[in-house]
């Protein structure tokens, strides 16, 4: 395992991880899922004396969760990061409070959403000045050597990247940056459960920095759950000793940058 992807799962294990994913992927509660009304009295219960913890739980018990939320899948599969994430589970028992008993008992019966609009988040994040320096248009990025973020679409920096650091893939890219006179791209993506499309977001990004044939430090910036220990193929993937990719939470990427 990398040191930055062991940092990284570290990180999720010990520390407020999702409290502190909160500010790079901000992500809106919307979508009413289904739930278990065999649970309803011991959910109502919790509801009632407003005990947090209790009621996410319980609610982390039924097949479906009552509302949208990218954190929930993380919180089923590691059920020892609720106490680690007050914020997270004060946030998640916020909306149920707001929605009411009412709501989430009329609700019930709808399907589970699945559409996330998670992917612009990551740039909002680089021009909050969160690594320290904020992106730059083009004309300045390439005017000096000096530490840089190329604040572009995934397809100027795929262009750019074509054009100056053999990157051949027609895929865009969330990253392109220059620390210490060195080139660093990457792609940046939240994966907030196991299988099916996160499965190929994981894939897609693990192409990228297989590619030996790129003149720039490549990266995977993951979050999410392939840092739960598991029998599942993302963490079966990072945790390969063999394997020494540099993949890595967004939380620790500024550390890593001004390392280089």
């Amino acid at each position: 395992m990398n040191y930055w992807t062991k940092l990284s799962t570290e990180y999720a294990k010990q520390k407020s991880y999702l409290d502190d994913l909160f500010q790079v992927y901000p992500t809106i509660p919307e979508g009413i899922r289904e739930i278990d009304n065999d649970k309803w009295k011991t959910i109502k219960e919790a509801f009632n004396h407003k005990h947090n913890e209790r009621l996410v739980n319980e609610l982390l018990k039924m097949d479906l969760f009552p509302i949208k939320d990218s954190y929930i899948a993380y919180l089923k599969r590691d059920k020892s990061a609720i106490e680690r994430n007050p914020k997270t589970i004060n946030r998640i028992a916020g909306r149920l409070y707001e929605m009411g008993l009412n709501k989430i008992y009329e609700k019930c019966s709808e399907p589970k959403e699945t559409n996330r609009q998670i992917g612009p988040m990551f740039k909002q994040w680089l021009k909050k000045k969160s690594l320290g320096i904020m992106p730059v248009p083009f004309n300045k990025f390439i005017s000096t050597k000096k530490d840089a973020i190329l604040d572009g679409t995934d397809s100027e920096m795929m262009v750019f990247a074509k054009k100056e650091l053999n990157y051949n893939r027609n895929k865009g890219l969330d990253l392109v940056a220059r620390f210490n006179g060195k080139y660093v791209i990457g792609e940046a993506k939240f994966l907030t459960d196991f299988g099916g499309h996160q499965n190929t977001q994981f894939e897609d990004a693990i192409s990228t920095i297989e590619d030996t044939n790129i003149n720039a430090i490549r990266l995977a910036i993951l979050d999410g759950v392939l840092y739960i220990s598991g029998n599942n193929k993302m963490y079966k993937y990072i945790s390969n000793p063999y394997k020494d990719y540099k993949i890595m939470s967004a939380l620790v990427l500024r550390e890593f940058l001004y390392q280089l």
